[in-house]
């Protein structure tokens, strides 16, 4: 079976269909139109012949089982282990009219793109290392959808590979694809228990080689300025206007903890939402930080920031209530290193050297670690995401393919054992051929 045209194909396809989620909805899906992506791979798995297939029709949900290859014994024994991507495409592009564009045996230099001439994609050292790879990107006028049809395509290719192998020897694989990763609901409704897999991999991930294992703690704080509001006309001694107070506590924010002027494994405190009157303003606030000590300080320095404004600004009372959003998977998937550990073995199988990448947001694997389902971050080789420069090469693809594939047959051949990548070796790439 031929790699290469099997995965690239499955991206053009997918990523001409409109699937972006929107922001502010309280629904999930938050747009009906993930649905068109949903059924399809319905369809497609079923047609790959896998009987056990459902679809959320409330929440668009896609589940599937590979069923094992093993003997009943051994597979009851083996693990089973989850893949999943998500259906939606980022809301801060368009992804109306998607066209794919397919820059063939790529032979260096920027590449513009045909529906924009503006639009260009600088050659980089990371481009530069695809060249004689297929590159994938939109035309110009739209995000392309890589984030994370790429994902999609990856783990339907290996679907098909694994149903053209039934003689390959593997445990209990189940699918998942999801709605509304772009806008924070990815796993609001996720069937963790339906669902049925020991631990599980997202292929949502940037560069060749990269796994996430970490990601930043998240709180949001809301603060409130409340003063007091009369007519202008008539307020000399009455009015206290809590725009000025909001006002100056946005300029006590640390510039060294600020978003722009943070990387790495530096957090950062980031206002991001304001609203309000001479009555009362509301302000929210995004702290971020890979340390639990560091998720304290920085609630620390909002209450200094506080107490500050209270004292310069007489008759304005500030409120601050900080709530978590999510905490950092390391926390769970510390305590299960073979997760990570037998998909770096994969990816050397398939001729990638790995590395951690600690992610700097969140993703659903985070939240679904803490739902019970230790959940890593695997490359889909995806770059510029949520841009009209998103792009993404064939070679990516096919080394996603080849370690999710590599991945499955590691867990059957070593998920008893306490070393990974210890079973029979192997020398090649992978057994899924580009």
């Amino acid at each position: 079976m031929e790699i290469k045209p099997k995965v690239v194909e499955r991206l053009v396809r997918y990523a001409a269909i409109d699937t972006q989620s929107k922001e502010g909805e309280l629904r999930v899906p938050s747009t009906e139109k993930q649905f068109a992506l949903a059924r399809l791979l319905v369809e497609e798995l079923r047609a790959l012949g896998i009987i056990d297939v459902r679809l959320d029709q409330e929440h668009c949900y896609v589940y599937a089982t590979v069923p094992a290859t093993l003997p009943p014994a051994e597979a009851a024994a083996a693990p089973a282990i989850g893949f999943i991507a998500h259906l939606d495409t980022s809301p801060s592009v368009s992804g109306t009219g998607v066209r794919p564009v397919v820059h063939e045996n790529y032979a260096g230099g920027d590449i513009a793109l045909p529906g924009d001439p503006a639009q260009v994609i600088r050659e980089n050292p990371f481009l530069r290392s695809q060249v004689g790879a297929d590159i994938v990107t939109s035309d110009g006028t739209t995000l392309l959808g890589a984030d994370d049809k790429a994902g999609i395509a990856a783990i339907m290719t290996a679907v098909e590979y694994w149903m053209a192998h039934p003689g390959e020897r593997r445990g209990t694989i189940r699918v998942a694809f999801t709605p509304d990763e772009e806008v924070g609901k990815g796993t609001a409704f996720f069937d963790v228990r339906g669902f049925g897999a020991d631990f599980a991999y997202t292929v949502d991930g940037g560069e060749t080689g990269e796994i996430s294992d970490e990601t930043f703690h998240a709180q949001t704080a809301v603060v409130t300025f409340a003063g007091r509001n009369t007519h202008p006309g008539y307020a000399k001694g009455i009015l206290v206007n809590s725009l000025y107070a909001a006002g100056h506590f946005l300029s006590l924010f640390p510039e060294g903890m600020k978003p722009e002027t943070t990387e790495g494994r530096e957090g950062y405190l980031h206002p991001h939402d304001l609203g309000g009157n001479e009555e009362l303003v509301r302000l929210e606030v995004l702290l971020r930080d890979f340390e639990v000590e560091g998720m304290a300080a920085k609630g620390e320095i909002l209450k200094e920031m506080a107490a500050r404004v209270e004292g310069r600004f007489p008759g304005v009372t500030v409120g601050l209530e900080i709530t978590d959003s999510y905490r950092n998977m390391k926390e769970v998937l510390g305590r299960h290193p073979r997760v990570v550990a037998m998909a770096e073995e994969a990816m050397r199988q398939a001729g990638v050297t790995p590395f951690r990448h600690a992610v700097r947001g969140g993703t659903d694997g985070a939240r679904l670690s803490f739902m019970g389902l230790p959940t890593p971050n695997l490359f889909a080789g995806v770059q510029n995401p949520h841009s009209k420069l998103e792009w993404v090469s064939s070679r990516a693809l096919v080394h996603a393919v080849e370690t999710i594939v590599n991945l499955a047959r590691l867990w059957s051949e070593n998920g008893n054992d306490p070393q990974p990548g210890q079973g029979r070796t192997r020398t090649s790439r992978g057994s899924a051929s580009r």
